[in-house]
């Protein structure tokens, strides 16, 4: 049997999985509602793009595959056919021009969502993409979809329904989970790409908001350079961020002040000062520590017990941060969590035929650094492909 294409098609959430799902979907004639339940669309992807929209990472399949860890077997079939080379050309067809920074980051030479979302808007208006606001979806009424809308409850049926309904971070951007209670096969949500919790003593105050540079993080088999900051509530920063897994799943969080400065040689410096140079001495004119690594290095070593007495150059080069836990997760960058990829056939609900998942609902992973734009622009493809090919 040859498979028909669908004729019509209703993509609930307006991020860029949903967005991109209705442009796979428009661009093979399928007359397409997206329903959100904000006021406008693509907020959080607006809010991403505030301090410069990092799009992906440029660099091989292989390198961006493995960014993902144990991904399911769904999503890096996504990303094999849609990962960073693909998402550039994407970018640029809708005229943004693009950079690539030092580390591989890619950027609108913008520096930010607004341009590029208006262009996406405006290429799915010219198909007729139809796109409802303050639409909540309320669950199933038979094969339709249920919503509360500013004009009353809404009941829609389509041939095809895609979800990308997003995590529970950020609610006010429009994610907030709520969705999880009505499917079947979900996972608790847990914060991802988040800061920790940290009840500093008093002294810390002074610190607060100052970043934190030169160092490095290691937790588990997670490593960064990156910089970070000292807030009131804790830590955070893109340098946490990309050890933030292994710290939520019980990884102690390594602190290297002097990342570029030998054991020995620390010792050296130290004892060059004599010994009748105080600690602090030592640590500030004989190893040039700026005032706020002074300060975390005697909060943490009290809160971890260290004693003076301990080699000086062992705790520099590691230094234990002990903290509360995980910031609350509607302060999360990304939520790990969500709809299990057992509970797919492909990105398929196998519970309900003819609608599929994708983007940060589905149960994954994404580190910084582009992976979840990537891999949300990627799973709106591939649902929406499938959805194409898919007849009952």
């Amino acid at each position: 049997m040859t498979a028909k294409t669908p004729q019509t098609a209703l993509v609930i959430g307006a991020g860029p999985a949903g967005l991109m799902a209705a442009e796979v979907l428009s661009a093979a004639g399928v007359r397409v509602t997206v329903a959100d339940r904000m006021p406008s669309v693509g907020r959080k992807f607006l809010m991403a793009g505030k301090s410069g929209l990092n799009l992906t990472k440029d660099e091989d399949p292989a390198a961006c595959l493995a960014a993902y860890g144990d991904a399911a077997p769904a999503l890096r079939d996504a990303l094999a056919d849609f990962g960073p080379a693909q998402v550039m050309a994407w970018a640029e067809g809708l005229g943004q021009p693009l950079f690539t920074g030092s580390t591989g980051r890619v950027f609108p030479v913008a520096m930010k969502a607004s341009p590029l979302l208006r262009a996406w808007l405006a290429r799915l208006a010219s198909r007729d993409v139809r796109i409802a606001t303050r639409w909540t979806w309320t669950g199933w009424d038979g094969a339709a979809a249920t919503f509360d809308t500013p004009d009353g409850a809404q009941a829609v049926t389509a041939d095809v329904t895609i979800l990308a309904m997003g995590g529970a971070s950020w609610r006010r951007l429009g994610s907030d989970g709520a969705w999880a209670a009505r499917l079947q096969g979900t996972t608790p949500f847990r914060p991802a790409n988040c800061g920790f919790r940290v009840a500093w003593s008093d002294h810390m105050a002074p610190f607060f908001g100052q970043p934190v540079k030169a160092t490095a993080l290691t937790a588990g088999t997670s490593t960064s350079r990156g910089e970070w900051v000292v807030t009131r509530e804790g830590i955070e920063g893109g340098g946490i961020y990309a050890v933030s897994r292994a710290m939520r799943d019980g990884a102690t969080l390594w602190i290297d002040l002097l990342p570029d400065l030998a054991a020995e040689r620390i010792g050296q410096r130290a004892a060059a000062k004599g010994g009748k140079a105080s600690l602090s001495q030592i640590l500030k004119s004989g190893l040039r520590l700026p005032p706020v690594k002074i300060a975390l290095f005697h909060e943490m070593t009290r809160r971890a017990g260290i004693a003076k007495t301990a080699p000086l150059a062992e705790t520099l080069k590691a230094l234990p941060v002990i903290h509360d836990g995980p910031a609350p997760l509607d302060a999360a960058i990304s939520t790990a969590g969500g709809l299990q990829f057992k509970a797919l056939s492909g990105l398929m609900l196998r519970e309900r035929a003819g609608v599929f998942a994708c983007g940060e609902m589905l149960d994954w992973d994404a580190p910084t650094g582009g992976y979840l734009i990537t891999a949300s622009l990627a799973t709106g493809r591939a649902a929406a492909l499938e959805a194409l090919s898919w007849h009952p």
